[in-house]
C-alpha cells in the first residue's frame, strides 16, 4: 500500500510539474491575443526558437517533445511553443490560420506579440528570434516567411510548405532551412490532395524556387551539398546578401528527426548575424 502511494504521489509530481508551463509559473503565458509556453535555459538574455505545433496538436505536446527541446536549451537557446486556434468546426482542434477559411486571428501579429511578452517577461533577445514549425505549423512558417520575412531571424520549418496554388512571389530576402522526411506521406515532397479534392498540398520543390526568387539567386542548382548519417543536405548562396537558404533531406517519415535542433542551431549560428 505504501509502495503504490509512493508511486501515485511520483506520478502526480511529474504532472505537475510537466514541461508546458509559463517558465517557472504554472500554466500558459497568456497575451491578449493567445498564449504560449515557454521554457528558459541559464543564459541571460538569450536567443529564442519559436516553434508552432501541427494539426491537432498543441504547445503541450510540442514541450513534451524533450528530443528537440533539451537540446536547445543546452544551447543557450530559450524555446517558445504558443499554442493554435481552435477551430469549432473540427470539434475544437488546434491548427494555424496560414489558408482562407482556417480562422480569424492575424497570426504574425500574435506571434510577433508573444515575442515582445516574452522578450518584456523574461528578457529574451527579440533580436536572435527563429521561427520553426512541424507539419501545419510549418505551413504557417511557410506563409509568414513569405509575407513578412522580417518578422523573425530566420525561418526553420520541418515536413510543411506551400499549398497550392502557390504564391505567385514571396517578399524576400529570407534565412530558411527547410527539413523533410525522403517517406513522408503525410505531407509527401510532391504534395497531395485533401478534403475531397477541395484542397492541395504544395510541392516542396516548386515552394523551393519561390525562395529561391525571394533571394535573388543566380542560378537554380545548389551551390554545395553535405551528407551525413542523419542528413542529406544541399544550400544555395550565390544570392542576395542576407539571404540563406538550404533543404535537408532525412530517411524518415512525418517527424522532426533526431539530431534536427543541433543542426539547425550549428546553421543559425554560421549565418551572419546568427
Amino acid at each position: 500500500m505504501i509502495r503504490e502511494m509512493t508511486l501515485a504521489t511520483g506520478f502526480a509530481l511529474v504532472g505537475q510539474m510537466g514541461f508546458a508551463d509559463c517558465a517557472d509559473q504554472v500554466g500558459l503565458c497568456e497575451t491578449p491575443s493567445g498564449g504560449y509556453h515557454i521554457e528558459l535555459p541559464e543564459d541571460e538574455n538569450p536567443p529564442l526558437v519559436v516553434f508552432l505545433h501541427g494539426y491537432g496538436g498543441s504547445g503541450t505536446g510540442t514541450m513534451n517533445n524533450r528530443g528537440m527541446v533539451e537540446p536547445l536549451l543546452a544551447r543557450g537557446y530559450a524555446v517558445m511553443a504558443p499554442e493554435g486556434l481552435e477551430r469549432p468546426d473540427r470539434g475544437g482542434t488546434k491548427s494555424w490560420n496560414f489558408y482562407p477559411g482556417f480562422g480569424e486571428r492575424d497570426e504574425t501579429a500574435f506571434l510577433t506579440e508573444a515575442v515582445q511578452d516574452a522578450a518584456s517577461r523574461f528578457g529574451i533577445d527579440p533580436e536572435r528570434t527563429v521561427l520553426g514549425g512541424f507539419s501545419a505549423g510549418a505551413f504557417m512558417v511557410y506563409y509568414l516567411a513569405c509575407a513578412a520575412p522580417e518578422t523573425f531571424s530566420a525561418y526553420v520549418p520541418v515536413s510543411g510548405g506551400f499549398w497550392r496554388p502557390h504564391p505567385e512571389a514571396c517578399d524576400g530576402p529570407v534565412r530558411l532551412l527547410h527539413t523533410h522526411g525522403w517517406t513522408d506521406n503525410v505531407v509527401p515532397l510532391e504534395g497531395r490532395l485533401l478534403g475531397g479534392g477541395r484542397f492541395h498540398q504544395g510541392d516542396i520543390f516548386a515552394g523551393l524556387e519561390i525562395w529561391r526568387e525571394a533571394n535573388e539567386c543566380v542560378d537554380t542548382k545548389p551551390s554545395g551539398f553535405s551528407t551525413t548519417d542523419q542528413f542529406m543536405r544541399r544550400r544555395w548562396t550565390t544570392c542576395a546578401d542576407g539571404s540563406a537558404l538550404e533543404f535537408a533531406l532525412f530517411p524518415g517519415g512525418h517527424n522532426v528527426p533526431q539530431g534536427w535542433s543541433d543542426m539547425m542551431v550549428d546553421w543559425y549560428e554560421g549565418l551572419p548575424g546568427g
